[in-house]
């Protein structure tokens, strides 16, 4: 099956589609100069389309002479997200890119498609958002969407519980629920399309976790960059005080620690997020180590400043968590690219960590998505193909 990779980021949907077998992607789209750098260390990608520039697209597709099975979109979710403004499709620069998407879908007629965004995407607006979505793809593209139900006058029904699933149940240790929306053509497959009436996405993965929790995310040993300064955890502290006196859930989270890993061995982090901060603050760690007790010991003043820091290192030794465990989280790094038993994830040389954390807070995980690529060569079978 052919794919091309809409809003593609660094690939995270494309590799769990690879991983399935069966899936060749023909065409990506992506603008964000950074991230197409790391798709195409990753994937030896080297021309990038516009998901707006729809005629560009279907001329590079028509141009190859090929047939497109199936579209892939992890459209943007900025504007849907509880983290956001949740502006929705009045977002004009990237709530209305579904419309891009769904446009491509009705001018290349693909098989089926997989659409992912943010849990929020199924409440956003009341639900409107949501209704709008589905009522385009299954009335106005005429696709069956796994997961909505027709009653014998054309009325549509779902439920919330049909769509949104959660990274934590597919072997990565991370609370991440996602909204995920797979359609197969009525106008291609007719009747048949019937056999997909009962069936649902799957809710997890089967056999044993990837990483079965934090203890084996976490790196024993990390530059003692990533360790937070006194000042700044002093600020995170009087902020989750003023959150929670206002009785707010808000503020920064030590999600493991390494002392008690007894008590932590099982545990998640918290949602990564591409905007790094929070994201990050969210999931802190407490390490301990000769490091940076060798440090304090060289610098024991309170005016003592660590490089590049406005104040010493804190002492009750948090950190952040590193762009590599976020990558371990998303299963990037320590699963989906792995061959011949080396792990051939990598960044391009000299990219900065903002970037890296950007790009995997942004981006999919990759078990999920792999799943999801297994349920649908399924459905396909189901519906006839490779037969």
């Amino acid at each position: 099956m052919t794919t091309i990779d809409l809003c593609a980021g660094i690939g995270g949907i494309r590799r769990g589609f690879e991983l399935a077998g069966d899936f060749e992607n023909i065409l990506t789209a992506e603008i964000d100069k950074s991230a197409q750098k790391t798709y195409e260390t990753l994937f030896g990608e080297t021309e990038f389309y516009d998901v707006t520039d729809e005629d560009s697209i279907i001329d590079a597709i028509n141009k190859e002479n090929k047939k497109v099975d199936v579209v892939l979109a992890g459209f943007p979710c900025q504007a849907f997200s509880l983290s956001g403004k949740r502006l929705g499709f009045k977002d004009t620069t990237r709530g209305t890119i579904f419309f891009n998407v769904q446009s491509l879908i009705g001018k290349l007629k693909p098989k089926a498609f997989f659409l992912e965004n943010v849990a929020n995407l199924f409440s956003h607006n009341k639900g409107n958002t949501f209704k709008i979505i589905i009522d385009t793809l299954e009335n106005d593209l005429n696709y069956k969407v796994i997961g909505v139900y027709r009653n014998l006058v054309g009325g549509i029904s779902y439920e919330r519980s049909s769509f949104v699933r959660n990274t934590c149940n597919f072997g990565l240790p991370q609370n991440r629920p996602r909204t995920y929306i797979m359609g197969f053509s009525r106008e291609y497959y007719g009747d048949v399309i019937h056999v997909l009436d009962s069936l649902e996405l799957p809710k997890s993965r089967p056999g044993e976790p990837i990483f079965k929790g934090l203890d084996e995310i976490i790196d024993p040993k990390v530059d003692l960059h990533y360790y937070l300064s006194t000042g700044f955890l002093t600020t995170l502290i009087n902020h989750k005080k003023r959150q929670k006196a206002h009785k707010n859930g808000f503020g920064y989270s030590v999600v493991y620690d390494s002392e008690n890993t007894a008590n932590n061995g099982e545990t998640m982090a918290h949602t990564i997020m591409a905007t790094g901060g929070s994201g990050k603050e969210r999931n802190l760690v407490r390490q301990p180590g000769p490091e940076i007790e060798a440090w304090f010991r060289n610098h024991p003043l309170p005016t003592d400043i660590y490089p590049g820091k406005k104040s010493n290192l804190n002492r009750e030794c948090i950190r952040a968590m590193t762009p590599t465990e976020w990558g371990r989280l998303q299963g990037f790094i320590g699963y989906g690219f792995i061959e011949n038993g080396v792990d051939q994830f990598r960044f391009p040389e000299n990219m900065k960590d903002t970037a890296k954390y950007k790009q995997f807070g942004n981006s999919v995980s990759i078990p999920v998505i792999e799943t999801m690529a297994e349920f649908m060569v399924q459905c396909f079978r189901l519906l006839g193909e490779n037969q």
